[in-house]
């Protein structure tokens, strides 16, 4: 059987824009984390996406094969369909999440990772949990500021 990381994510927000949070689960073997964050002012697609971006960022060797797996089809077309690439190329000129596009990019650059897109709340188990942890996160007494966002709101760039 070969060895492989598997990331599970989900995002939510109440509100688009409002207060959001994004679930993580890991697994590596026998090893399962989970991980959530929420944010008080942002949107579910930044969630989806920063819940892939934070994954990645807790992995500390490129040694094995990193599967993804998530119910956003912003997320899992962008990057499968490569116009996340084109983006770049035209300097994100126009495009919403910038930041955390540019961010995902440099992590892509380190992994071997495969995208699964799978059907959400169609009773996946891990999918499942994700939601449970984003939608928590998001409703918590102790919300995150998502300052790119907030910062490109006042200016107007959303």
């Amino acid at each position: 059987m070969e060895k492989k990381i598997r990331i599970y994510t989900d995002g939510a927000a109440k509100g688009n824009p409002g207060p959001g949070g994004f679930g993580v689960i890991m697994e590596f073997g026998n090893v399962r984390k989970e991980f959530s964050k929420g944010f008080r002012l942002t949107t579910n697609n930044r969630m989806e996406l920063w819940a892939v971006i934070f994954a990645l960022e807790q992995v500390n060797t490129s040694t094995y094969p990193i599967h993804v797996y998530s119910d956003s089809k912003y997320v899992i077309d962008s990057i499968v369909k490569s116009w996340v690439f084109g983006w770049e190329k035209k300097g994100f000129k126009g495009k919403k999440n910038a930041d955390l596009w540019k961010r995902y990019l440099i992590l892509h650059a380190k992994f071997q990772m495969t995208f699964h897109w799978v059907k959400g709340h169609a009773g996946h188990p891990q999918n499942e949990r994700c939601d449970v942890l984003a939608v928590a996160a998001s409703t918590s007494a102790q919300l995150e500021i998502d300052i790119e966002y907030e910062n490109s709101k006042e200016e107007g760039l959303f």
